[in-house]
């Protein structure tokens, strides 16, 4: 992406050594208003550090981060005004009621007192929480204590809000709900969201990352999901058993030909548009019959399992 003006977070070259070992290596991304980034990878990745580098809780050992175009390093109460941040597990007091701890969330950012009554109803209101401002926060559903945390997170209007695992230990319903709310969100910020759970990159995220020992190593917009990772797309082909694989790899835009069986191959190749029809007409040319012609895509689960496979086992 860009750099430009609607640019809510430039990161460039970021890095976190914890004593000799390093965490996070040359990480640089941007995100603006209205993205939802999904952050993935296996445990040990790099993801937390990476969000508490990013939410200012954790300087980090080289690199530059920029929000709303404020250096976070040289002007952190600046640009941290613009930042909300909800933790995996919320920083949540049982004894408060909602609105006592929206109030006291609210002063915490800032916010002038003539402002806390409005900005505490409308994180309320935005978050689901309308009618239980009165209610301890100890004697409400883990979903709802969720949405608490995410309501203290944007109380004072943030252009980036950071999420990290918010949907952990939710049941179904709650799961929903709060997906629901995160998009709801992109329309007036940007939002990153860290997160282990693969279809709720799908179900809300614009855009995905991941890291894997503590380096990006794969980055695309959703809808351009099915064409990405190595080798661009693919096209599978059922052809006539005489038909063969040199003819195929000559094709312009193939990268590589495997071959599944008599006449049924998957090429490879770099999002190639016109490779269908090219096809179709070397089988004419060759005198092939052609029984099927379909594109392959890989879904998010399948590219993560392909960039993560050992990861989790060397983490441990």
């Amino acid at each position: 992406m860009d750099e430009g003006q609607n640019n809510l977070v430039m990161c460039r070259e970021l890095g976190r050594d914890y004593g000799g070992q390093t965490a996070v290596s040359s990480l640089s991304f941007s995100l603006a208003r209205g993205e939802v980034l999904g952050f993935l990878g296996p445990n040990g990745a790099g993801k937390s550090t990476t969000m508490n580098m990013l939410s200012g809780c954790l300087a980090p050992s080289r690199g530059e981060v920029e929000i709303c175009g404020i250096d976070l390093l040289a002007s952190p109460a600046q640009a941290k005004a613009h930042i909300g941040y909800m933790p995996e597990h919320p920083p949540l007091y049982p004894e408060l009621t909602v609105d006592e701890y929206l109030r006291f969330a609210a002063r915490l950012r800032g916010l002038p007192r003539r402002r806390v009554k409005a900005a505490v109803e409308t994180a309320r209101e935005r978050c689901g929480l309308a009618d239980v401002g009165h209610r301890p926060i100890g004697q409400l559903s883990r979903g709802y204590q969720q949405r608490v945390g995410i309501a203290q997170a944007i109380v004072h209007e943030p252009a980036l809000v950071i999420l990290d695992e918010p949907t952990v230990g939710l049941d179904p319903n709650q799961v929903r709900e709060i997906r629901a709310l995160i998009q709801t969100l992109a329309r007036d910020h940007g939002v990153i969201l860290s997160t282990h759970i693969l279809p709720e990159v799908a179900a809300v995220c614009s855009r995905v990352q991941i890291m894997v020992r503590g380096q990006l190593v794969f980055e695309s917009p959703m809808a351009e999901l099915g064409d990405a990772g190595e080798g661009g797309g693919r096209l599978k082909l059922h052809l006539s058993e005489q038909a063969e694989a040199d003819p195929l790899a000559g094709l312009s835009g193939v990268s590589r030909v495997e071959t599944l069986g008599p006449g049924q191959f998957r090429l490879h190749h770099a999002g190639n548009k016109e490779l269908a029809p090219a096809v179709a007409q070397l089988a004419v040319d060759r005198g092939w019959s052609l029984y099927r012609l379909e594109p392959e895509t890989r879904d998010l689960e399948q590219i993560f399992v392909s960039l993560t496979s050992g990861e989790e086992a060397d983490a441990a």
